[in-house]
């Protein structure tokens, strides 16, 4: 796929204001987390007792999960229809319109396939903005407007999740409000877009044939993992994605068990964004100086020996380990995706974002499923410290392979 052209835009534009959009896409996102699984229990609880309708709502995440993935593999096909500025648009614009929608009281079933619009729309938003900022990364690098960009997303993810309980208790008790705001909050990044000005020249879409679509998916797949490094970049951010999974699913359940408040619970959510804050705003410059390599090592290294550390300690100084190990991921996060991005000609990069983005949807199918049979072989929450410890040593060992 050839690269696309812009035939204009402001003259201030640059890859530093792409990355300032993670301030929108980051907040809104992170209000969207802070009450999406209470709004869908909430659902399922009309439905089942609480019991079942708290694995309805994981069934669901997981169909959502194969439902993004399958979307992330069509992307190369959708980029052939769209310009990347024009599709940018179309996906902030359902962004906004799909949860100010899903924030009334309206069905069940109305509500799901609104979700799926908007999931629709974030897989694809994710997609983008990392390929705009590539395509304006000349004189900077990736390294150091990667960093900026994630560095709004926590920002956001730091104040979200509070500003999001502000509106649930103004509103009485109401967990649907909060995405009326988020809603807002992806509109206001649409004006912020468009304001760039960037014109690029509308492609012709032509009539589908699914069975050449579908062919052409597979070839698209198989030549990606035949590019070299692309294996191990693959390899790599699927690690990384299946601890964060593991991370997001089972801390709350483990802090919970061990006797702690939602209240605490809360606190060391929001302690753990800090590392992800201060590292960010100087790891791009460390990973441009030393190369991206030496931070996942760290990074996979240190989440092992804490995930081990897990396993086995109680009380506070375990609550200490779940806010440490985010310095691990703090390393990693700004890095993750460079194996792609860095041995990728820019001019393939949107023909194979696609393939390399299941990596990111695929871990939260899968390491949910490793770490419920862990549960169930051990008869412990914790133990599933002990997967994530071994995804850690054996995405540290493909990290240093050759391939």
């Amino acid at each position: 796929m050839a690269r696309e052209k812009y035939l204009s835009m402001r003259e201030n534009v640059s890859g530093f204001s792409f990355a300032n959009l993670g301030l929108f896409t980051g907040f809104g996102s992170s209000v969207v987390s802070a009450v999406y699984s209470l709004v869908l229990f909430g659902i399922f609880k009309l439905f089942f007792n609480e019991e079942l309708a708290s694995s309805a709502v994981g069934i669901y995440a997981a169909v959502i999960a194969v439902f993004s993935m399958c979307v992330g593999l069509f992307s190369a096909q959708i980029l052939h229809w769209f310009t990347k500025t024009r599709l940018f648009g179309m996906v902030l614009t359902l962004l906004g319109a799909c949860y100010c929608m899903m924030s009334f009281s309206v069905k069940p079933g109305t509500f799901i396939a609104l979700d799926f619009v908007a999931q629709f729309a974030v897989t694809l938003a994710n997609m983008l903005l990392p390929l705009f900022i590539s395509d304006f990364s000349k004189g900077v690098g990736m390294e150091k407007l990667n960093a900026r960009y994630l560095l709004w997303v926590n920002i956001g993810a730091l104040v979200a999740p509070v500003f999001a309980m502000s509106v649930v208790s103004f509103f009485g008790g109401n967990y649907r409000m909060p995405l009326l705001a988020a809603g807002m909050v992806y509109f206001s990044g649409l004006l912020f877009f468009k304001h760039f000005g960037i014109v690029q020249v509308d492609k012709i879409i032509k009539k589908v044939n699914m069975r050449r679509t579908l062919r052409a998916l597979r070839i698209n797949a198989l030549a990606f993992f035949k590019q070299k490094g692309m294996m191990r970049a693959y390899t790599v951010n699927f690690g990384y994605y299946a601890l964060r999974s593991m991370r997001l699913l089972y801390v709350p359940i483990v802090v919970i068990e061990n006797g702690f408040s939602s209240e605490v619970l809360g606190i060391v959510l929001s302690l753990g964004i800090i590392p992800y804050i201060i590292i960010e705003s100087f790891i791009g410059r460390l990973i441009k100086k030393y190369g991206v390599k030496i931070w996942l090592k760290l990074g996979f290294l240190s989440f092992a020996v804490f995930s081990i550390l897990a396993t086995f300690v109680t009380g506070y100084a375990l609550l200490a380990i779940f806010v440490l190990w985010q310095i691990s991921g703090a390393f990693m996060e700004a890095a993750h995706d460079l194996l792609f991005f860095n041995n990728m000609p820019k001019t393939q990069q949107s023909r194979y974002y696609g393939v390399f983005r299941t990596s990111v949807n695929l871990p939260y199918i899968i390491a949910p499923i490793f770490g419920a049979i862990c549960i169930a072989v051990f008869n412990s929450t914790s133990a599933v410290w002990l997967i994530t410890a071994t995804m850690a040593v054996l995405s540290t060992i493909v990290l240093c392979s050759r391939r």
